[in-house]
């Protein structure tokens, strides 16, 4: 039962694999075998397009310059008189 087990199990693994192999002609996902042998790619889109991303520009908060009333300017941290 083991050696039956063991034989079925590989057999589904060579096909499997075959068929893998036999569907890609060997040049890979997205190409296939031109009429010399050589591996040309297939027209269109193989993979499908995300859409992009929008990235927001980075907003910038500047503090607002204190304004002192007439006879005062800003030093040290507060208003002082001139």
């Amino acid at each position: 039962m083991k050696f039956l087990f063991a034989a079925v199990m590989l057999a589904s693994a060579v096909v499997g694999f075959s068929e893998a192999a036999r569907a890609a002609g060997g040049c890979g996902p997205g190409w296939y075998r031109g009429a010399y042998g050589h591996c040309r790619p297939m027209r269109g889109p193989v993979v499908v397009a995300r859409p992009p991303v929008v990235v927001a520009p980075p907003v910038v908060v500047a503090p607002r310059p204190r304004v002192c009333p007439y006879g005062f300017r800003w030093y040290a941290g507060r208003c002082r008189p001139l």
